[in-house]
């Protein structure tokens, strides 16, 4: 099969590599929609992966079209959607069925072989069925939707809370569609770039609500538009020390800061921002990857039902459509910004 294969940091070829063979408990994935996720930046282009050769890509969909041995709940030619995470199921957190926070995990495309492939090995216990109704595109976003979704219901805000988003990358911009989907309208969103205004105005919301940071002060902009007190819930998605403190200073008394970016760098608050922390007795949460449980009440069925639904529509957020063999530009596109995206997607 034709894959991309990252032999170390800064070196991925699209080479002939031989098709998996799917082991006890596993099955044979033909990959038909997989996206590019902004952490297979760094690991592609600057630090490498956990090992080497390594064919990344965690975020896809796909058929199945091969069973290994013990395998009797799919078939070949099923749809299925995939999470990524491969729990130990020996450690506390699995033991208590939160996986996503397995301290002995396995993770396809970083840990072993992934998705930039025409075909990859899953375990069957990590495949989640695919009605007809849903296409192999929205199947590929299943993870981060899902990733959105664990942020908004680890916060919880009401239908009268004051939300702000900071950061509208993939996931800034899934978590509103679905903070919208689940009624919350009081919404103020900070950006940095003006496709994402447009972005903003496409999920049918008002320029009013959105602050281009690099042309107005958001501190100033947040506290105009909540009378000086702040927002109730903060969601910050850049994991930059300047947007965290930004959260903290300007969310109300009681109110709740949710962290959702990655970090980029080593996070410093400074003694007046931590102040805020005390002074307003805030909660400052954090989020991780997403539940999945094979229940209808885990993030992933979440996603999956509204998407039946026809209550969240993802794909248009899919900026970039590639052939599996150029999936390098669209890894470029990303890293050097030469072109506005949100969503980049090999499609097969």
């Amino acid at each position: 099969m034709k894959a991309w294969v990252l032999h170390s940091a800064d070196d991925l070829r699209f080479a002939s590599v031989k098709t998996p063979v799917p082991e006890d408990q596993e099955v044979l994935v033909r990959v038909m929609a997989a996206g590019i996720c902004g952490s297979d930046l760094p690991r592609i282009f600057e630090t490498g992966a956990h090992r080497h050769p390594l064919i990344p890509g965690h975020e896809f969909s796909g058929v199945v079209t091969e069973t290994g041995t013990g395998v009797n709940t799919v078939r070949p030619g099923q749809r299925v959607g995939v999470f990524p995470l491969i729990p130990c199921g020996r450690c506390m957190p699995c033991r208590e069925k939160h996986y996503e926070m397995c301290r002995d995990y396995d993770y396809i495309g970083s840990r072993r072989d992934g998705a930039f492939a025409e075909y990859v090995a899953v375990p069957v216990w990590n495949l989640l069925p695919l009605p007809e109704t849903v296409t192999f595109e929205e199947a590929a976003m299943l993870e981060p939707m899902a990733v959105a979704v664990h942020a908004m219901r680890r916060a919880c805000p009401s239908a009268s809370d004051q939300v702000a988003v900071c950061g509208l990358g993939t996931i800034g911009l899934f978590l509103v569609m679905f903070l919208l989907e689940a009624g919350i309208e009081n919404l103020l969103l900070i950006g940095n770039k003006d496709f994402q205004k447009e972005m903003v105005l496409r999920l049918g919301l008002s320029e009013n609500v959105y602050c281009d940071s690099r042309k107005q002060d958001a501190s100033e902009w947040i506290m105009e538009h909540t009378g000086g007190m702040g927002a109730d819930v903060f969601f910050e998605c850049t994991g930059r020390n300047e947007t965290c403190a930004l959260a903290v200073e300007n969310t109300a008394p009681l109110g709740t800061v949710l962290a959702v970016g990655n970090p980029f760098s080593d996070m410093r608050l400074s003694r007046n921002v931590y102040w805020k922390i005390l002074r307003n007795q805030l909660t400052v949460e954090g989020t991780w990857n997403s539940s999945f449980l094979h229940s209808p009440e885990d993030d992933w069925h979440y996603v999956l039902k509204r998407l039946e639904a026809e209550k969240i529509v993802p794909s248009e957020l899919i900026t970039h459509r590639l052939p599996l063999s150029d999936l390098e530009h669209g890894l470029r596109i990303m890293r050097d910004k030469t072109e506005d995206y949100v969503k980049i997607m090999s499609v097969g």
